[in-house]
């Protein structure tokens, strides 16, 4: 991915503009304090100015993938078999929670608007009924918002991000404005209710061959992958070890208390290694996010922007 950063001193706090190369082309973001979905006192600002996101964008489309429906509409429609395509659609995911997290509202629903109509093309086949079906069907948005939302927030605890159980309901309370640009309402507004959403899914849920092969891809190592590409297994590797136990059977792997403990001691090492690294490495929008946080950090409890 492609960035320019322009980054001002304001008034008003720091504006950062970043040129985004996604599949819809070039899209501005404005970090502001001000003026978007969320904002310096937000949790959402929190947890996604933590470095983990990758690995939470991973494991939430590896529990996404366990929705047959989800899954068959994402191979049928992209070459998941190529290692470069799979990444490159990861990344626009992210490329996407990135904007509508520190964008401007506009730029959100732009952004949102961009997402809406490319997926209202896309359609996908049941084999096991000979039915075709829209990939942007309620059913399927709702599971992958739940996925995505409870796939950061477990990533960033796991890393030792210290959030309260208030603090973590606030997160999910949030996460409905992000529902909402996709077109979704009835989506979990705390912990519980998130919990419920993925207790409710799981006889809905299966490991098709189309989401045993999309993981067995996304963490067999290869020689011949670039250094970007390996890094992109390894964090496959590591994702798949904080997933429920009940996704991890239903992929065929009994749960594994060793490797779950592993994991979690892994991303708490790389969370204290990316807090040393020097500030010019971290990304433009996280530095401004985090420049605007610090004067907020003082005020007690968070705007719940719900």
């Amino acid at each position: 991915m492609g960035m320019n950063a322009d980054i001002a001193e304001e008034s008003s706090g720091i504006r950062t503009k970043l040129a985004i190369l996604g599949n819809q082309g070039l899209v501005m973001v404005t970090v502001t304090p001000h003026g978007g979905l969320f904002g310096p006192r937000s949790i959402t600002w929190r947890v996604h100015t933590e470095p983990l996101g990758p690995t939470a964008a991973v494991r939430a489309f590896q529990l996404q993938a366990l929705h047959p429906r989800t899954i068959r509409g994402i191979a049928q429609n992209f070459l998941l078999d190529d290692p470069e395509e799979a990444r490159a659609r990861l990344r626009r995911v992210q490329d996407f929670v990135t904007v509508r997290t520190f964008g401007t509202l506009e730029q959100a629903e732009q952004a949102a608007e961009r997402v809406r109509r490319a997926q209202a093309r896309l359609v996908g086949l049941d084999p096991d009924t000979g039915t075709l079906f829209r990939v942007h069907d309620e059913e399927n948005l709702r599971w992958v918002h739940c996925a995505e939302v409870s796939s950061y927030l477990e990533i960033a605890l796991r890393a030792g991000l210290p959030l309260t159980p208030a603090e973590q309901d606030a997160y999910v309370a949030e996460q409905r404005l992000s529902a909402r640009l996709v077109g979704l309402r009835d989506v979990p507004g705390d912990t519980a209710e998130l919990a419920a959403c993925l207790d409710d899914m799981r006889p809905r849920l299966a490991a098709t061959p189309e989401a045993r092969d999309a993981l067995r891809r996304g963490m067999t190592p290869r020689p011949s992958l670039r250094p970007a590409l390996r890094s992109h297994t390894a964090a496959g590797a590591l994702a798949y070890a904080t997933l429920p136990g009940w996704a991890r059977e239903m992929y065929g792997h009994s749960g594994d208390a060793a490797a779950e403990h592993a994991a979690g001691a892994v991303l708490k090492a790389l969370r204290r290694a990316a807090a040393a690294m020097p500030e010019r490495l971290v990304a433009p929008e996280v530095r401004a996010a985090r420049a605007l946080m610090r004067p907020a950090a003082d005020a007690a409890g968070a705007d719940v922007a719900a």
